[in-house]
């Protein structure tokens, strides 16, 4: 098996083995990473930022109006480039979910156009008209070809109406910004081993949310760790960090540790709860199915 390396010097050096005593920031279970995919919105992308760059010689090396221009051109890139990455990072996280609304901006098809428009821009002046409807179409084309085009539509559980649907897709969306501002309040005190602690308790409430999505009826039971529990969170997160900041504190780092590790067994025991009553309504429906077919004269061969 696989052994995380470890030195004098590393994060958390010292620290007990997987499945260790609560605190210790190592829990058993599934890990921060588990169901981790690599994102999209990398290599390709960053290319996009540094393709136009040229422009910026080509700019202070001409008169002022065609300065102008191409300076035009580039802010029309760089924009294009900016929107393509945001609207991966959009579809990533549509693609992650159950329920899910589509994106209200769709990013990478303005991403496209623009594109499109900045290329056009920059064939205008340094070439022609006609060069730069080509400029125009094949940047628009390729780009599109290249990254596709956003989410078009709302993604749900089938049989479950659209009201349900959108109440979870709501909840989601503030649970994550939550999440996402703990990330931010710890990563301002540069302390690694706490963050990957905090991961560990992020990818328990994000199995819960994933619950919730294939199941929008548990919502109302799930309503209060989706807003009340991890708002509590993100206030003790940002808290801690700006106590952190003032100074080292191990008294309120371990408080800080205890309470992520309260939280990550309340969510993932709530969780399974909501697995065993899943369960539990599969095997009286399977039960309610069988009474109906022994009264209908419809047995299996003994």
């Amino acid at each position: 098996m696989a052994e995380r390396f470890g030195g004098k010097y590393s994060p958390g050096n010292g620290r007990p083995p997987e499945g260790g005593a609560p605190g210790s920031g190592n829990q058993s279970g599934p890990g921060p990473y588990q169901g981790a995919r690599r994102t999209r919105a990398g290599g390709r992308v960053n290319l996009l930022f540094i393709a136009p760059l040229p422009l910026i010689w080509q700019a202070f090396t001409s008169s002022p109006v065609v300065m102008a221009q191409y300076l035009a051109a580039l802010g029309l890139l760089l924009l294009a480039a900016w929107l393509t990455r945001e609207g991966l990072l959009a579809q990533e996280a549509y693609e992650a979910r159950k329920v899910a609304r589509r994106p209200a901006l769709p990013r990478k098809v303005l991403g496209s156009v623009l594109t499109g428009m900045g290329l056009a821009v920059a064939g205008q002046v340094g070439f022609g008209v006609i060069e730069a409807g080509v400029f125009a179409i094949l940047g628009t084309v390729l780009h599109f070809a290249a990254f596709g085009a956003d989410p078009m539509k709302n993604k749900g559980m089938e049989g479950v109406d659209e009201f349900q649907n959108d109440r979870v897709a709501r909840a989601v969306d503030e649970g994550e910004k939550h999440l996402k501002a703990m990330s931010e309040a710890i990563a301002r005190t540069g302390d690694r081993a706490l963050m990957r602690r905090l991961e560990g308790f992020q990818t328990a409430a994000r199995t819960l949310f994933r619950t919730v999505e294939n199941d929008p009826r548990d919502l109302t039971a799930a309503r209060k760790y989706l807003s009340v529990y991890l708002l509590g969170a993100r206030d003790a997160a940002v808290k801690y960090a700006d106590l952190a900041l003032r100074g080292a504190n191990p008294a309120a780092r371990a408080d800080y540790e205890a309470l992520l590790d309260d939280l990550q067994q309340n969510f993932a025991a709530r969780t399974q709860g909501f697995l065993t009553d899943d369960r539990s309504d599969l095997t009286v429906e399977i039960e309610v199915l069988r009474d109906r077919l022994a009264r209908e004269g419809l047995r299996p061969t003994e």
